[in-house]
C-alpha cells in the first residue's frame, strides 16, 4: 500500500486500518456500518467498494480473511498505528520528553538553589512546590493551546494534500464518493485530536511534576549530605536513563549519541536558570 492516497480502495484501506487498529478483527458487516456512520447518514460507499479494498489488503499482506472476519495481520497493525499516531497524535513522544526535561531541570534548580542558599525547610518546600506547580501548569497550558493549534493545522493540511491527490480520479461518482468519505473522516478526526492533545497536556503536565517532585522530596526528607546526593542521583537517572533511553527508541539514534546531547541541553539550561535566578 502506497502512502498516498490516490483512490477510493486507498481511502477505504485507511478507514480500515483505523477501525482494527485496537480490535485487530472485526466482521465485515461491522467495518461497513462504521464507514457508514462515518458518512454521517449520506450515501458514501457500497459493499463492492469494502470488498474490493479488503481484497487489496489481502493480497498485500495487511489483513487476513475468514469467512466473515477480517484480522490484522503483523504488517497491518504496524501500519495501523503509523496511521493512528499520524493522524490521531497518540504517541506522546513530546509531552513525555518535555515532562521530563523540564521536570528534571526544575527539580534540580531548586536543590541546587536550596543548597547553596542554605534555606529552611519550610522555606525550601514552599519555593519547590511553588516553582514546580507553576512549570507543570504553564507546560499544561502551553500543550492544550499551542498542540492544539499545531495538530489541527497538520491534520487541514494532511487532509488538503490528500484532497488534491483524489480530485485526479477520472469516474466523477468515485471521485465525489471519495472526496465525501475523507472529509467526513477528517471531521472526526480533528474531535479525536482535541480530546488527544487534553491527555497530552495531562501527560506532560503530570510527568513535569513527577520529575520535579521526586528529587526535591528526596532532598527535603534526608538528612545531609545524603539529601543532595540521592537527589542529584535521581535527576541523573531521570535524564540519563529513562529520559535518554525513550529519545533514542523513539528516534532511533545511538544512545551514546542522544546521551550526550541531553546531557548538554539540561547543563546549558540549568546553568542558565541558576545564573538568571542569582541576577534577580
Amino acid at each position: 500500500m502506497s502512502f498516498e492516497v490516490q483512490e477510493l480502495p486507498d481511502v477505504i484501506k485507511v478507514v480500515v486500518l483505523l477501525s482494527l487498529s485496537k480490535k485487530k478483527k472485526a466482521r465485515k458487516d461491522m467495518l461497513k456500518n462504521g464507514i457508514d456512520k462515518i458518512c454521517a447518514g449520506h450515501f458514501c460507499i457500497e459493499a463492492r467498494d469494502l470488498e474490493k479494498s479488503l481484497k487489496e489488503m489481502a493480497a498485500e499482506g495487511l489483513i487476513a480473511e475468514k469467512g466473515n472476519m477480517v484480522q490484522l495481520t503483523p504488517q497491518g497493525l504496524k501500519l495501523s498505528k503509523e496511521w493512528e499516531s499520524l493522524l490521531l497524535k497518540k504517541d506522546p513522544i513530546i509531552e513525555v520528553v518535555a515532562g521530563l526535561v523540564d521536570g528534571s531541570i526544575t527539580g534540580l534548580v531548586v536543590v541546587l538553589s536550596a543548597f547553596t542558599a542554605g534555606l529552611a525547610v519550610k522555606t525550601a518546600t514552599f519555593a519547590a512546590l511553588l516553582t514546580l506547580t507553576a512549570v507543570a501548569v504553564t507546560n499544561f497550558s502551553s500543550f492544550l493551546l499551542g498542540g492544539k493549534t499545531e495538530d489541527l493545522a497538520d491534520i487541514i493540511t494532511l487532509q488538503n494534500l490528500m484532497n488534491f491527490s483524489l480530485s485526479d480520479i477520472p469516474d466523477g461518482n468515485e471521485r465525489s464518493k471519495s472526496l465525501m468519505l475523507l472529509k467526513n473522516l477528517f471531521a472526526m478526526l480533528q474531535k479525536a485530536v482535541n480530546r488527544a492533545n487534553l491527555y497530552a497536556a495531562l501527560i506532560c503536565s503530570v510527568t513535569t511534576f513527577l520529575a520535579g517532585s521526586l528529587p526535591i522530596i528526596a532532598y527535603l526528607a534526608l538528612p545531609e549530605p545524603l539529601n543532595t546526593i540521592t537527589a542529584l542521583g535521581i535527576v541523573g537517572a531521570v535524564v540519563g536513563v529513562f529520559l535518554v533511553r525513550y529519545r533514542s527508541r523513539k528516534t532511533r539514534v545511538n544512545w551514546k549519541i542522544t546521551l550526550l546531547e541531553t546531557l548538554v541541553i539540561v547543563a546549558i539550561a540549568t546553568f542558565a536558570s541558576l545564573l538568571l535566578g542569582g541576577m534577580a
